[in-house]
């Protein structure tokens, strides 16, 4: 799952929606209880469609539900899993994040806990440098997902590749399946820029020396190039891969968190910096921030006054209308107005009270 995915189910309406959310398991014995949890929330599910709507009106979605909840494979489960039903709708994620236990019906699927999941997720994409054929993941920490879409994957069609080079000797033949190369690598990257502008995260690479030159050369994504895993990693399954390059891409994204808390600190200097809750709040609704630090495990339920630029920050979310994370509210907001989001280790924002902002003005 992705942005584009949550995206693509915000957009769907239909009276009534279903959706499913629970936490699952990936190794035994734990997975065992999962079925038996899936079972009890789908009837569950199924007792509120009927008692609200009528067993006749909402038949065709129970039936829906049964077929999606029977190919679960439980052997092959993440951390969460989502069920998503309508009239016209049915569709399973298994997610590398945990997801609350909730059973929602509505006009519209439920998404909120998908997206700050994914806000607070490491993500990133992954290219698999090679001719033969180069294949592009996005990956949740160590676990990959091939994409088969878009092009992808992508192989080699020119001469130096699936064709031979051509037999004359006036040709330097080491120079021509070096350009060949150049112009695959740039439809690679040409493949991959419709996936990185819907969802701009960091870029990790895999390949050979020469591939990744190559890739480096021709590519408009160079600046995003968190990692590279140096090899031939054509046979690599998914899991493999993201199990040899999540180190390098964890080590990374904790440099560039380094190097954000520097720019934080020059934006102080030149008062273009937000601290504390309740102002960076103000700025995101207004669109100001450009780039948000938030502390990893910084959680913070709050009231938001009759003009949604001031909160009230509260122990326990249990007042009517409160909010259960209004730091998730701040992240959310950011992104929708096309600021970056960076979370920092724990201790790291103490003199900001645990969040700031670096403002565009």
């Amino acid at each position: 799952m992705n942005i584009n995915d949550v995206q693509l189910l915000q957009s769907i309406r239909s009276n009534p929606s279903l959706t499913i959310t629970l936490p699952t398991h990936r190794t035994s014995p734990d997975n065992k209880q999962d079925p038996i949890r899936v079972k009890n929330l789908v009837t569950a599910a199924a007792n509120r469609l009927t008692g609200t709507y009528g067993k006749r009106a909402v038949e065709p979605i129970l039936r829906r539900l049964e077929a999606l909840a029977g190919d679960i494979d439980y052997r092959y489960t993440l951390d969460g899993l989502a069920i998503f039903v309508n009239q016209d709708t049915s569709l399973l994620y298994t997610v590398p994040f945990p997801l609350k236990e909730r059973v929602v019906v509505d006009e519209t699927f439920y998404t909120r806990d998908l997206v700050y999941a994914l806000n607070r997720t490491p993500r990133y994409w992954v290219l698999a440098l090679s001719e033969k054929p180069a294949r592009l993941f996005e990956a949740t920490r160590e676990t990959l997902q091939e994409i088969q879409t878009g092009g992808f994957p992508l192989a080699h069609l020119g001469p130096g590749g699936a064709r031979g080079l051509p037999n004359d000797p006036a040709i330097n033949q080491s120079a021509y399946r070096d350009e060949h190369h150049r112009i695959f690598f740039r439809q690679v990257d040409e493949a991959f820029a419709p996936f990185m502008a819907g969802d701009p995260l960091p870029l990790a690479l895999a390949g050979v020396d020469r591939y990744l030159a190559f890739f480096r050369e021709v590519s408009k994504h160079s600046d995003a190039i968190i990692a590279t895993l140096t090899g031939n990693y054509d046979t690599a399954t998914a899991h493999d891969l993201g199990r040899l390059i999540w180190p390098l891409v964890e080590t990374n994204l904790q440099h560039r968190s380094q190097q954000i808390l520097r720019e934080l600190e020059v934006a102080v200097g030149g008062q273009r910096s937000a601290s504390t809750l309740g102002e960076v709040w103000r700025f995101a609704r207004e669109g100001r921030v450009a780039t948000l630090l938030v502390e990893e495990d910084y959680h913070q339920p709050a009231l938001v006054d009759e003009s949604g630029l001031r909160l009230n920050l509260i122990d326990e979310p249990t007042a009517p209308d409160a909010l259960d994370d209004a730091v998730d509210e701040v992240i959310a907001t950011v992104i929708e107005h096309g600021g970056r989001v960076a979370f920092v280790p724990n201790g790291a924002l103490r003199a900001h009270q645990q969040i700031a902002a670096i403002l565009r003005y």
